[in-house]
């Protein structure tokens, strides 16, 4: 009888998100809230609608609670998890390195940057993988426009040839595309990741020897993508998220409308929210369990209230996520921010 094969995840969660300060000098960038759900959840859910019930996740920055948030988010999805810690940021390839006793026993590893927000039909590109018998997978999109992120440039037969304009073997009529963060590996892959020096980027390092053989290939996707890189782009995802853009079937256990009332159009109440009956709210809004909406306060469109959060009277929001526990003041005006404790950032559109 054929064995089944075991796919394991590896969340990548040791980043600092210095491009989200100061909202992640408090809170790693994974476990930000989008909509009220840590970022970490979707990336874990993300696995678990695959199918995948066992992951690793490494930690650097603010560790403990990047641990905590992980541990529950997998909990609430049903995955069991492992943590790797970090004392030096050891890089993807030394990530993976680190991580490799608790990865033990996995034909496959799903790598997956837990700060990206990614619809990714996890199923067909392990599919895809397995068909190709690559040592390395890495799912593409299209560019997104005006964007400058490094290209991964691929040949016709879909093999990755150079990688960020400097590395791999290159080759003509190559085409570029935009690397998702997301890489399916076959074990042996781990084999080839060296021992020194401590950190290792995969895609430096240890695809390009591998790059002329064909042993790492390119499956290119579509759908949304979002690396939550700045407070416009995180704004961004709450609102993509309230407008329904965001396939939330594809996270199961992470859905953040589950549970909730619709108390107008595009207006969704969590049990123990309160809203009162002269509060101008309009949708997309979310109001998170134990939130308060106050008398006389505008709230929407395109806004979430975290749980234990308060908009007081005379106070609007619009275009704005509101953090748990965050209180605007009265007669405040929170527009294209963020609201975190005392902390209030810009999110103008980019």
């Amino acid at each position: 009888m054929t064995r089944a094969r075991a796919t394991a995840g590896m969340i990548l969660c040791a980043g600092l998100g210095t491009r989200l300060r100061p909202l992640t000098n408090a809170v790693p960038k994974p476990a930000v809230p989008v909509c009220g759900v840590p970022l970490v959840r979707y990336a874990l859910a993300l696995l678990a609608g695959a199918g995948i019930r066992r992951a690793v996740v490494n930690v650097h920055h603010l560790p403990d609670a990047m641990a905590r948030a992980a541990e529950e988010a997998a909990a609430a999805v049903g995955v069991q998890l492992a943590v790797s810690r970090e004392p030096v940021i050891a890089g993807t390839g030394g990530a993976l390195r680190e991580a490799r006793p608790l990865l033990g026993g996995a034909d496959e590893i799903v790598v997956v940057n837990g700060d990206v927000l990614f619809d990714l039909d996890l199923p067909a590109a392990l599919d895809a993988h397995r068909q190709s018998g690559a040592l390395a997978t890495m799912v593409l999109l299209p560019m997104p426009a005006g964007a400058r992120y490094a290209s991964v440039e691929v040949d016709g037969g879909g093999a990755v040839r150079r990688i960020a304009g400097a590395f791999g073997p290159g080759g003509d009529a190559l085409r570029p595309w935009h690397f998702s963060g997301v890489h399916v590996l076959s074990a042996a892959l781990l084999d080839h990741v060296p021992a020194t020096p401590f950190e290792v980027d995969v895609n430096r390092h240890v695809y390009p020897p591998l790059m002329a053989g064909g042993r790492v290939r390119g499956h290119v996707v579509a759908g949304y993508w979002n690396d939550l890189g700045t407070p416009a782009r995180y704004l961004a995802a709450n609102l993509d998220v309230l407008a329904g853009r965001v396939p939330l079937a594809r996270f199961p256990g992470a859905d953040p409308f589950v549970g909730t009332a619709e108390l107008a159009p595009g207006v969704r109440a969590a049990p123990g929210a309160r809203v009162a009956a002269d509060a101008r709210v309009v949708g997309p809004a979310l109001v998170l369990a134990g939130g308060e909406v106050g008398a006389g306060a505008e709230v929407g469109p395109g806004v979430v209230v975290g749980a234990g959060a308060r908009v007081p009277p005379g106070a609007s929001a619009g275009e704005a996520v509101v953090w748990d526990g965050t209180a605007l003041l009265a007669g405040e005006r929170l527009a294209s921010a963020i609201a975190a404790g005392t902390e209030r950032v810009r999110a103008d559109r980019e």
